[in-house]
Protein backbone atom coordinates (compact mmCIF):
# COMPACT_ATOMS: atom_id res chain seq x y z
CA UNK A 1 0.00 0.00 0.00
CA UNK A 2 1.18 3.17 -1.05
CA UNK A 3 2.06 5.66 1.57
CA UNK A 4 0.43 8.78 0.16
CA UNK A 5 -3.08 8.59 -1.22
CA UNK A 6 -1.71 11.55 -3.22
CA UNK A 7 0.03 9.18 -5.63
CA UNK A 8 -2.20 9.89 -8.74
CA UNK A 9 -2.11 13.05 -8.07
CA UNK A 10 1.73 13.60 -8.71
CA UNK A 11 0.93 12.06 -12.37
CA UNK A 12 -1.50 14.90 -13.48
CA UNK A 13 -5.10 13.79 -12.37
CA UNK A 14 -5.93 16.26 -10.01
CA UNK A 15 -6.31 18.89 -12.37
CA UNK A 16 -9.15 20.90 -10.49
CA UNK A 17 -10.70 20.74 -6.99
CA UNK A 18 -13.37 19.20 -6.85
CA UNK A 19 -15.66 17.56 -4.04
CA UNK A 20 -17.39 19.29 -0.69
CA UNK A 21 -15.18 22.41 -0.24
CA UNK A 22 -13.86 22.55 -3.52
CA UNK A 23 -15.23 23.41 -6.85
CA UNK A 24 -17.15 20.99 -8.42
CA UNK A 25 -17.91 21.63 -11.88
CA UNK A 26 -19.60 20.05 -14.82
CA UNK A 27 -16.67 19.13 -17.12
CA UNK A 28 -15.61 19.36 -20.84
CA UNK A 29 -14.48 15.89 -20.69
CA UNK A 30 -15.88 13.18 -23.35
CA UNK A 31 -15.66 9.54 -22.59
CA UNK A 32 -17.86 7.07 -23.46
CA UNK A 33 -19.20 3.89 -21.99
CA UNK A 34 -16.67 1.68 -24.09
CA UNK A 35 -13.94 4.11 -23.21
CA UNK A 36 -14.42 3.08 -19.22
CA UNK A 37 -15.34 -0.52 -19.07
CA UNK A 38 -12.33 -2.83 -17.96
CA UNK A 39 -10.49 -2.96 -14.78
CA UNK A 40 -10.21 -0.37 -12.23
CA UNK A 41 -7.77 -0.02 -9.22
CA UNK A 42 -9.76 2.29 -6.62
CA UNK A 43 -7.47 3.82 -4.02
CA UNK A 44 -9.13 5.30 -1.09
CA UNK A 45 -9.03 7.19 2.32
CA UNK A 46 -10.51 6.03 5.29
CA UNK A 47 -13.71 5.41 5.67
CA UNK A 48 -14.40 7.50 8.78
CA UNK A 49 -15.97 10.66 7.74
CA UNK A 50 -19.60 12.57 6.80
CA UNK A 51 -21.25 14.00 4.09
CA UNK A 52 -19.16 17.02 5.17
CA UNK A 53 -15.85 16.06 4.28
CA UNK A 54 -13.37 18.20 2.31
CA UNK A 55 -11.36 15.80 0.32
CA UNK A 56 -8.94 18.29 -0.74
CA UNK A 57 -7.40 18.11 2.88
CA UNK A 58 -7.52 15.05 3.47
CA UNK A 59 -4.07 12.72 3.25
CA UNK A 60 -3.33 8.87 3.58
CA UNK A 61 -4.68 5.79 1.03
CA UNK A 62 -6.44 3.10 3.66
CA UNK A 63 -7.60 1.24 1.10
CA UNK A 64 -6.79 -0.01 -2.44
CA UNK A 65 -9.46 -2.14 -4.48
CA UNK A 66 -10.23 -3.30 -7.66
CA UNK A 67 -13.52 -3.52 -9.71
CA UNK A 68 -13.99 -4.66 -13.25
CA UNK A 69 -17.02 -2.15 -15.39
CA UNK A 70 -18.65 -4.37 -17.75
CA UNK A 71 -21.08 -3.40 -20.65
CA UNK A 72 -23.86 -2.26 -20.53
CA UNK A 73 -24.18 -1.89 -16.66
CA UNK A 74 -22.60 -4.53 -14.17
CA UNK A 75 -20.00 -4.38 -11.77
CA UNK A 76 -17.97 -7.05 -10.18
CA UNK A 77 -15.59 -6.36 -7.54
CA UNK A 78 -12.52 -8.53 -6.30
CA UNK A 79 -14.68 -10.18 -3.99
CA UNK A 80 -17.06 -11.36 -6.67
CA UNK A 81 -19.77 -9.12 -5.54
CA UNK A 82 -22.14 -8.03 -8.47
CA UNK A 83 -23.38 -4.68 -8.65
CA UNK A 84 -24.14 -1.77 -11.54
CA UNK A 85 -23.06 1.12 -12.80
CA UNK A 86 -23.91 3.44 -15.11
CA UNK A 87 -21.96 6.93 -16.90
CA UNK A 88 -22.86 9.93 -16.07
CA UNK A 89 -23.72 11.44 -19.56
CA UNK A 90 -20.02 11.84 -21.02
CA UNK A 91 -18.84 13.07 -17.94
CA UNK A 92 -17.97 10.65 -15.34
CA UNK A 93 -19.19 7.55 -13.95
CA UNK A 94 -21.59 6.03 -10.89
CA UNK A 95 -20.79 2.69 -9.35
CA UNK A 96 -23.02 1.11 -6.48
CA UNK A 97 -21.49 -2.65 -5.46
CA UNK A 98 -21.13 -4.24 -1.92
CA UNK A 99 -23.33 -2.13 -0.42
CA UNK A 100 -20.86 1.47 -1.42
CA UNK A 101 -21.43 3.98 -3.71
CA UNK A 102 -18.81 5.69 -5.55
CA UNK A 103 -19.15 9.09 -8.07
CA UNK A 104 -16.16 10.70 -9.61
CA UNK A 105 -15.51 12.87 -13.03
CA UNK A 106 -13.17 11.79 -15.44
CA UNK A 107 -10.25 13.37 -15.57
CA UNK A 108 -9.45 16.41 -18.67
CA UNK A 109 -7.15 18.94 -19.66
CA UNK A 110 -8.57 21.94 -20.89
CA UNK A 111 -6.43 23.71 -23.36
CA UNK A 112 -7.44 26.90 -25.28
CA UNK A 113 -8.50 24.93 -28.64
CA UNK A 114 -8.94 21.61 -27.50
CA UNK A 115 -9.54 19.43 -24.85
CA UNK A 116 -7.79 15.97 -23.68
CA UNK A 117 -10.00 13.73 -22.06
CA UNK A 118 -8.27 11.13 -19.81
CA UNK A 119 -11.14 8.20 -19.58
CA UNK A 120 -8.53 5.86 -18.27
CA UNK A 121 -8.43 7.70 -14.81
CA UNK A 122 -10.64 9.78 -12.71
CA UNK A 123 -10.72 13.40 -10.79
CA UNK A 124 -10.94 13.17 -7.03
CA UNK A 125 -14.36 11.83 -6.05
CA UNK A 126 -16.18 10.62 -3.18
CA UNK A 127 -17.95 7.67 -1.97
CA UNK A 128 -20.15 6.11 0.87
CA UNK A 129 -22.43 3.22 1.96
CA UNK A 130 -25.53 2.88 0.89
CA UNK A 131 -27.11 4.39 4.00
CA UNK A 132 -24.74 7.39 3.71
CA UNK A 133 -22.67 6.83 6.35
CA UNK A 134 -18.65 6.39 6.39
CA UNK A 135 -17.80 8.62 3.73
CA UNK A 136 -14.62 8.18 1.94
CA UNK A 137 -12.37 10.27 -0.65
CA UNK A 138 -10.72 8.66 -3.77
CA UNK A 139 -9.34 8.38 -6.97
CA UNK A 140 -9.73 5.74 -9.40
CA UNK A 141 -7.35 4.32 -12.74
CA UNK A 142 -7.26 1.82 -15.08
CA UNK A 143 -4.06 -0.07 -15.30
CA UNK A 144 -0.83 2.08 -17.40
CA UNK A 145 -0.95 0.63 -20.82
CA UNK A 146 -5.25 0.95 -20.77
CA UNK A 147 -6.62 3.25 -22.42
CA UNK A 148 -5.08 6.21 -25.12
CA UNK A 149 -5.88 10.17 -24.51
CA UNK A 150 -9.13 11.55 -26.29
CA UNK A 151 -8.35 14.90 -27.92
CA UNK A 152 -11.38 17.15 -29.12
CA UNK A 153 -12.46 20.39 -30.15
CA UNK A 154 -15.35 21.67 -28.37
CA UNK A 155 -17.68 24.38 -29.10
CA UNK A 156 -16.06 27.47 -27.92
CA UNK A 157 -19.17 30.65 -27.28
CA UNK A 158 -18.80 33.68 -29.41
CA UNK A 159 -17.02 36.13 -27.63
CA UNK A 160 -18.20 38.64 -24.86
CA UNK A 161 -19.70 41.33 -27.39
CA UNK A 162 -21.52 38.61 -29.45
CA UNK A 163 -22.94 37.23 -26.36
CA UNK A 164 -23.77 40.74 -25.53
CA UNK A 165 -25.58 41.71 -28.58
CA UNK A 166 -29.45 41.82 -28.04
CA UNK A 167 -31.49 40.20 -30.64
CA UNK A 168 -33.92 42.58 -31.91
CA UNK A 169 -37.65 42.49 -32.56
CA UNK A 170 -37.49 42.30 -35.96
CA UNK A 171 -35.28 38.52 -35.78
CA UNK A 172 -37.96 37.14 -33.35
CA UNK A 173 -41.02 38.70 -35.04
CA UNK A 174 -39.50 36.98 -38.01
CA UNK A 175 -38.89 33.50 -36.68
CA UNK A 176 -42.30 33.22 -35.68
CA UNK A 177 -43.57 34.24 -38.98
CA UNK A 178 -41.36 32.01 -40.53
CA UNK A 179 -42.44 29.14 -38.63
CA UNK A 180 -45.97 29.47 -39.35
CA UNK A 181 -45.68 29.49 -42.53
CA UNK A 182 -43.54 26.10 -42.64
CA UNK A 183 -45.69 24.23 -41.24
CA UNK A 184 -49.32 23.51 -39.61
CA UNK A 185 -48.33 21.24 -36.40
CA UNK A 186 -48.00 23.76 -33.92
CA UNK A 187 -48.13 27.82 -34.13
CA UNK A 188 -45.93 30.26 -32.67
CA UNK A 189 -46.84 33.28 -31.20
CA UNK A 190 -44.35 36.10 -30.11
CA UNK A 191 -43.23 35.85 -26.25
CA UNK A 192 -42.86 39.85 -25.52
CA UNK A 193 -40.39 38.77 -22.03
CA UNK A 194 -37.78 37.68 -24.49
CA UNK A 195 -37.42 40.32 -26.65
CA UNK A 196 -34.54 42.28 -25.84
CA UNK A 197 -32.77 39.66 -24.62
CA UNK A 198 -29.15 39.04 -25.52
CA UNK A 199 -27.55 35.96 -26.83
CA UNK A 200 -26.26 35.01 -23.42
CA UNK A 201 -29.29 35.20 -21.15
CA UNK A 202 -31.19 32.95 -24.55
CA UNK A 203 -28.79 30.34 -24.13
CA UNK A 204 -29.23 30.44 -20.29
CA UNK A 205 -33.07 30.39 -20.89
CA UNK A 206 -32.16 27.39 -22.65
CA UNK A 207 -29.78 25.22 -20.80
CA UNK A 208 -26.56 27.06 -20.17
CA UNK A 209 -22.84 25.95 -22.28
CA UNK A 210 -21.90 23.92 -19.10
CA UNK A 211 -24.92 21.71 -20.42
CA UNK A 212 -23.29 20.82 -23.90
CA UNK A 213 -23.12 17.04 -24.85
CA UNK A 214 -20.76 16.12 -27.91
CA UNK A 215 -23.41 13.23 -28.42
CA UNK A 216 -26.67 12.04 -27.47
CA UNK A 217 -27.31 8.15 -26.92
CA UNK A 218 -30.26 6.76 -29.15
CA UNK A 219 -33.85 5.47 -27.55
CA UNK A 220 -32.73 1.34 -26.91
CA UNK A 221 -35.13 -0.84 -28.32
CA UNK A 222 -38.09 -1.84 -26.53
CA UNK A 223 -38.35 -5.66 -25.42
CA UNK A 224 -41.24 -7.92 -26.25
CA UNK A 225 -42.06 -7.55 -21.94
CA UNK A 226 -41.83 -3.95 -21.87
CA UNK A 227 -43.94 -3.31 -25.18
CA UNK A 228 -46.41 -5.62 -23.52
CA UNK A 229 -46.80 -3.59 -19.96
CA UNK A 230 -47.25 -0.72 -22.03
CA UNK A 231 -50.54 -1.83 -24.36
CA UNK A 232 -51.76 -1.93 -20.90
CA UNK A 233 -51.72 1.73 -20.57
CA UNK A 234 -54.08 4.20 -21.30
CA UNK A 235 -54.33 6.10 -24.39
CA UNK A 236 -53.75 9.54 -22.63
CA UNK A 237 -52.65 10.19 -19.68
CA UNK A 238 -51.85 14.19 -17.65
CA UNK A 239 -50.78 13.94 -14.09
CA UNK A 240 -52.72 17.36 -14.11
CA UNK A 241 -55.71 16.26 -14.24
CA UNK A 242 -55.84 12.20 -13.03
CA UNK A 243 -60.01 11.98 -12.29
CA UNK A 244 -60.03 15.94 -11.53
CA UNK A 245 -57.02 15.91 -9.25
CA UNK A 246 -53.50 18.07 -9.78
CA UNK A 247 -50.42 17.03 -8.87
CA UNK A 248 -48.32 18.99 -10.26
CA UNK A 249 -47.24 21.98 -9.04
CA UNK A 250 -47.35 25.36 -9.99
CA UNK A 251 -45.28 26.63 -13.20
CA UNK A 252 -42.41 28.87 -12.40
CA UNK A 253 -39.46 30.75 -13.90
CA UNK A 254 -36.17 30.38 -14.38
CA UNK A 255 -35.25 33.54 -15.69
CA UNK A 256 -31.92 34.14 -17.21
CA UNK A 257 -30.13 31.45 -15.51
CA UNK A 258 -29.17 28.27 -16.88
CA UNK A 259 -31.09 26.68 -14.35
CA UNK A 260 -33.56 24.37 -15.87
CA UNK A 261 -31.71 21.66 -14.67
CA UNK A 262 -32.75 22.31 -11.09
CA UNK A 263 -36.04 23.61 -11.82
CA UNK A 264 -37.09 19.86 -13.69
CA UNK A 265 -35.94 17.93 -10.86
CA UNK A 266 -37.37 19.94 -8.10
CA UNK A 267 -40.50 19.85 -10.15
CA UNK A 268 -40.35 15.99 -9.94
CA UNK A 269 -40.02 16.25 -6.52
CA UNK A 270 -42.70 18.72 -5.72
CA UNK A 271 -44.97 16.53 -7.89
CA UNK A 272 -43.81 12.77 -6.93
CA UNK A 273 -44.73 14.00 -3.29
CA UNK A 274 -48.16 15.19 -4.20
CA UNK A 275 -48.28 11.87 -5.58
CA UNK A 276 -46.98 9.36 -2.86
CA UNK A 277 -49.38 11.50 -0.32
CA UNK A 278 -52.37 11.39 -2.15
CA UNK A 279 -52.11 15.13 -2.77
CA UNK A 280 -51.71 16.37 1.16
CA UNK A 281 -48.34 17.64 0.89
CA UNK A 282 -48.20 20.13 -1.21
CA UNK A 283 -44.53 21.07 -0.71
CA UNK A 284 -42.63 23.75 -2.49
CA UNK A 285 -38.39 22.80 -2.79
CA UNK A 286 -36.05 25.91 -2.80
CA UNK A 287 -34.56 25.76 -6.57
CA UNK A 288 -32.63 28.75 -4.83
CA UNK A 289 -30.72 26.46 -2.48
CA UNK A 290 -29.65 23.53 -4.91
CA UNK A 291 -28.30 26.66 -7.50
CA UNK A 292 -26.32 27.47 -4.35
CA UNK A 293 -25.12 24.51 -3.16
CA UNK A 294 -24.69 22.13 -5.37
CA UNK A 295 -21.15 21.54 -6.14
CA UNK A 296 -21.49 18.68 -8.90
CA UNK A 297 -23.19 21.28 -11.30
CA UNK A 298 -21.92 25.11 -12.63
CA UNK A 299 -25.18 27.30 -11.03
CA UNK A 300 -26.46 29.51 -13.87
CA UNK A 301 -23.86 27.58 -16.97
CA UNK A 302 -26.18 24.65 -16.59
CA UNK A 303 -25.84 21.21 -15.25
CA UNK A 304 -28.17 17.96 -15.59
CA UNK A 305 -31.16 16.23 -13.47
CA UNK A 306 -29.57 13.24 -12.70
CA UNK A 307 -26.93 14.84 -10.34
CA UNK A 308 -29.57 16.92 -9.04
CA UNK A 309 -31.02 14.06 -7.64
CA UNK A 310 -27.90 12.89 -6.38
CA UNK A 311 -27.23 15.82 -4.44
CA UNK A 312 -31.09 14.85 -3.25
CA UNK A 313 -29.99 11.64 -1.90
CA UNK A 314 -27.14 12.87 -0.95
CA UNK A 315 -28.26 16.54 1.22
CA UNK A 316 -31.19 16.71 0.69
CA UNK A 317 -33.27 19.75 -0.26
CA UNK A 318 -35.08 22.54 1.82
CA UNK A 319 -38.70 24.73 1.53
CA UNK A 320 -39.09 27.69 -0.94
CA UNK A 321 -40.02 29.42 3.03
CA UNK A 322 -36.34 28.43 3.91
CA UNK A 323 -34.09 29.43 1.61
CA UNK A 324 -33.91 33.27 0.53
CA UNK A 325 -36.52 33.68 -2.38
CA UNK A 326 -35.17 32.56 -5.77
CA UNK A 327 -32.65 35.76 -7.71
CA UNK A 328 -31.55 33.71 -11.06
CA UNK A 329 -27.71 34.07 -9.43
CA UNK A 330 -26.14 31.58 -7.76
CA UNK A 331 -24.96 33.61 -5.16
CA UNK A 332 -22.81 31.98 -2.39
CA UNK A 333 -24.01 29.11 -0.56
CA UNK A 334 -25.75 29.52 2.78
CA UNK A 335 -26.66 25.79 4.96
CA UNK A 336 -29.98 26.88 7.11
CA UNK A 337 -30.96 24.98 9.79
CA UNK A 338 -33.95 23.27 8.50
CA UNK A 339 -35.87 20.54 7.45
CA UNK A 340 -34.32 18.75 4.83
CA UNK A 341 -36.39 16.55 1.94
CA UNK A 342 -34.14 13.33 0.62
CA UNK A 343 -35.05 10.98 -2.41
CA UNK A 344 -34.42 7.16 -1.55
CA UNK A 345 -33.56 6.39 -5.26
CA UNK A 346 -33.14 7.85 -8.88
CA UNK A 347 -31.90 6.58 -11.85
CA UNK A 348 -31.79 6.54 -15.32
CA UNK A 349 -34.58 5.63 -17.35
CA UNK A 350 -34.10 2.25 -18.48
CA UNK A 351 -31.59 1.80 -15.00
CA UNK A 352 -28.29 3.52 -16.80
CA UNK A 353 -27.57 6.11 -19.25
CA UNK A 354 -28.08 5.07 -22.70
CA UNK A 355 -31.06 2.56 -22.18
CA UNK A 356 -33.97 5.14 -22.23
CA UNK A 357 -36.76 4.57 -24.44
CA UNK A 358 -40.90 5.94 -25.34
CA UNK A 359 -41.87 3.09 -23.09
CA UNK A 360 -39.52 3.38 -20.38
CA UNK A 361 -40.68 6.87 -19.72
CA UNK A 362 -44.71 5.89 -19.92
CA UNK A 363 -44.19 3.06 -17.91
CA UNK A 364 -42.12 5.32 -15.13
CA UNK A 365 -44.88 8.40 -15.56
CA UNK A 366 -47.06 5.99 -14.26
CA UNK A 367 -45.28 6.83 -10.81
CA UNK A 368 -44.83 10.31 -11.68
CA UNK A 369 -43.17 13.13 -13.81
CA UNK A 370 -39.74 12.51 -14.96
CA UNK A 371 -37.26 14.57 -15.73
CA UNK A 372 -35.79 14.73 -19.16
CA UNK A 373 -32.70 16.73 -21.56
CA UNK A 374 -33.53 17.70 -24.96
CA UNK A 375 -32.46 19.72 -28.03
CA UNK A 376 -33.30 22.89 -27.66
CA UNK A 377 -33.60 24.92 -30.93
CA UNK A 378 -34.48 28.63 -31.35
CA UNK A 379 -38.19 28.36 -33.34
CA UNK A 380 -39.41 27.22 -29.98
CA UNK A 381 -38.84 30.70 -28.30
CA UNK A 382 -42.18 31.40 -29.29
CA UNK A 383 -44.32 28.67 -29.27
CA UNK A 384 -48.04 28.54 -28.34
CA UNK A 385 -49.78 25.65 -29.26
CA UNK A 386 -49.82 22.52 -31.05
CA UNK A 387 -47.16 19.54 -31.14
CA UNK A 388 -43.91 20.56 -31.55
CA UNK A 389 -41.60 19.30 -33.47
CA UNK A 390 -38.04 21.31 -35.20
CA UNK A 391 -38.87 23.39 -37.98
CA UNK A 392 -35.36 23.64 -39.57
CA UNK A 393 -36.57 27.76 -38.96
CA UNK A 394 -33.73 29.60 -37.11
CA UNK A 395 -32.29 32.79 -37.22
CA UNK A 396 -28.33 33.22 -36.81
CA UNK A 397 -28.99 36.01 -34.21
CA UNK A 398 -30.28 33.15 -31.38
CA UNK A 399 -28.40 30.55 -32.29
CA UNK A 400 -24.90 29.18 -31.21
CA UNK A 401 -23.02 27.30 -34.60
CA UNK A 402 -21.83 23.78 -33.67
CA UNK A 403 -23.06 23.81 -30.20
CA UNK A 404 -26.66 21.71 -29.52
CA UNK A 405 -28.20 23.68 -26.51
CA UNK A 406 -29.21 20.81 -23.83
CA UNK A 407 -32.66 22.16 -22.12
CA UNK A 408 -34.25 20.17 -19.40
CA UNK A 409 -37.90 20.03 -18.71
CA UNK A 410 -40.89 17.63 -16.84
CA UNK A 411 -42.69 15.64 -18.33
CA UNK A 412 -46.13 14.97 -16.99
CA UNK A 413 -48.15 13.22 -19.64
CA UNK A 414 -49.00 12.02 -23.16
CA UNK A 415 -52.02 11.74 -25.62
CA UNK A 416 -52.92 11.50 -28.92
CA UNK A 417 -53.78 14.55 -31.48
CA UNK A 418 -57.58 12.46 -32.21
CA UNK A 419 -57.99 14.28 -35.72
CA UNK A 420 -53.99 13.22 -36.71
CA UNK A 421 -53.14 10.72 -34.99
CA UNK A 422 -50.23 12.45 -33.75
CA UNK A 423 -48.84 11.25 -30.56
CA UNK A 424 -47.28 13.70 -28.05
CA UNK A 425 -45.37 14.19 -25.03
CA UNK A 426 -47.10 16.98 -22.34
CA UNK A 427 -44.45 18.99 -20.69
CA UNK A 428 -43.59 21.80 -18.14
CA UNK A 429 -41.23 24.41 -18.92
CA UNK A 430 -39.60 26.90 -16.34
CA UNK A 431 -39.80 29.99 -18.47
CA UNK A 432 -43.46 31.36 -16.35
CA UNK A 433 -47.33 30.56 -17.01
CA UNK A 434 -47.41 33.21 -19.67
CA UNK A 435 -45.13 31.53 -22.42
CA UNK A 436 -46.61 28.38 -24.30
CA UNK A 437 -49.49 27.23 -23.18
CA UNK A 438 -49.57 28.35 -19.72
CA UNK A 439 -46.23 27.57 -19.35
CA UNK A 440 -46.41 24.13 -21.01
CA UNK A 441 -46.01 22.57 -24.53
CA UNK A 442 -46.64 19.54 -26.61
CA UNK A 443 -43.52 17.78 -28.04
CA UNK A 444 -44.16 14.43 -30.70
CA UNK A 445 -43.74 11.68 -28.80
CA UNK A 446 -42.52 8.45 -30.50
CA UNK A 447 -39.57 9.83 -32.82
CA UNK A 448 -37.42 10.47 -30.09
CA UNK A 449 -38.23 14.36 -31.26
CA UNK A 450 -34.99 16.69 -30.67
CA UNK A 451 -33.55 13.65 -28.77
CA UNK A 452 -36.50 14.11 -26.03
CA UNK A 453 -36.52 10.19 -25.52
CA UNK A 454 -33.06 9.49 -24.65
CA UNK A 455 -32.27 11.09 -21.42
CA UNK A 456 -35.05 10.73 -18.87
CA UNK A 457 -34.00 10.38 -15.36
CA UNK A 458 -36.60 10.21 -12.51
CA UNK A 459 -36.26 10.03 -8.51
CA UNK A 460 -38.57 8.85 -5.50
CA UNK A 461 -38.70 11.27 -2.90
CA UNK A 462 -39.28 10.61 0.69
CA UNK A 463 -42.53 12.18 1.95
Amino acid sequence: MESSWMRVSAAGILTVLLLVGGTWADTPANCTREDVVGEWLIQESARSYDHTVDCNNITGVVRTSTIRLESPNVVIDEYGNRGHWTMIYNQGFEVTVNERSYFAFSDYDDRSEEVISYCNRTQLGWAHDVTLRHWSCFTAHKPASSGEPKTHSPPRLPDHEELSRKVTMHSHEAVVQKVNAAQSSWHAELHKPFVGLTRRQLLLMAGGHRSWLPYRPRPAPASEELKKAVAKLPKQFDWRNVSGINYVSPVKNQYSCGSCFIFSTIGMLEARTRVRTNNTQQTLFSEQEVLSCDQMAQGCDGGFPYLVSRYTRDYGVVEESCYPAYSSNAGTCERKSCDRHYVARYRYIGGYFGNCNEEGMMLALMRGPIAVNYEYHSDQYHYKSGVYHYTGVDDPSMEYPYYVVNHAVLVVGYGVVESTGEKYWIVKNSWGATWGDHGYFLIRRGTNECGIESLASESDPIP
